[in-house]
């Protein structure tokens, strides 16, 4: 079995069918992978029923100031999470930038996948208002 099929297959999220053949749509690999870092930035601790410390809990930074500060607290919480719960995943960096926009952040995550080192990157942007 090579690494790509030992890092899983899942359905995507949100549901969604696959055009071509009518049946739900399914990600392989460094997808299913980086559909799981988006889930777990998108989801607030308490909000999984059987999970409730699952998520990074990124909602508690809404409507604060885009300040060092905050994006101080939202990449402490974001190494976090991740740790936790994304296993496949070794962090290298998290970097929580400025966006264009005041009210954005861009959440920078670099990390290599721990079955073979292969790294990869994720650009997850987030409104503070």
């Amino acid at each position: 079995m090579s690494p790509l099929q030992q890092l899983g297959r899942g359905v995507s999220f949100p549901l969604a069918p696959d055009l071509r053949s009518g049946r739900l749509l399914y990600l392989d690999a460094d997808d299913v992978v980086r559909q799981s870092i988006q889930l777990i930035l998108e989801t607030e601790p308490g909000e999984r029923l059987m999970r409730p410390t699952f998520g990074c809990g990124l909602r508690r930074h809404l409507m604060k100031p885009n300040t060092s500060a905050t994006r101080a607290l939202i990449r402490r919480d974001v190494e976090k999470a991740l740790e936790n719960f994304e296993p496949r995943i070794r962090l290298e960096t998290v970097g929580v930038d400025p966006g264009d926009d005041p009210s954005m952040i861009l959440i920078r995550i670099a990390y290599a996948h721990r079955l073979d080192g292969r790294k990869d990157n994720l650009v997850y942007p987030f409104y503070l208002e």
